[in-house]
């Protein structure tokens, strides 16, 4: 069992950054693949970025955050990081961090475990 904990979420204006933290506890997994996810009201949930556990592979939705946001871990604090800059409105969500076992993806339905969500909201 893998528990996750997000923290960092806030009010931010536009322009502004965010870092958005997932502390994991329980059974961490060293080929476990770490995402945050994120839901606007009325939206499906969104994969925003994920990385391995050893951090040697990433994947980033970069049609949505266009380079804008960075995934990140430390595996000594078993704490992975979402970097968020030049925010948008478009980016207010619910930010999710999950978990799952290799291989990395993009499909929410694949992440076995899940953080309780952290607001991030964006104004103009």
């Amino acid at each position: 069992q893998v528990q996750l904990v997000e923290s960092g979420g806030g009010l931010v204006e536009a322009g502004g950054s965010l870092r958005l933290s997932c502390a994991a506890s329980g059974r961490t997994f060293l080929n476990s693949i770490m995402g945050w996810f994120r839901q606007a009201p009325g939206k499906e949930r969104e994969f925003v970025a994920a990385i391995a556990w050893n951090g040697a592979t990433t994947d980033s939705n970069t049609e949505a955050v266009k380079g804008r946001f960075t995934i990140s871990r430390d595996n000594a604090l078993n704490t992975f990081y979402l970097q968020m800059s030049s925010l948008e409105t478009e980016d207010t969500a619910v930010y999710y961090c999950a978990a799952k076992r290799w291989p990395i993806s993009r499909r929410a339905n694949e992440y076995a475990y899940w953080g309780q969500g952290t607001q991030v909201t964006v104004s103009s």
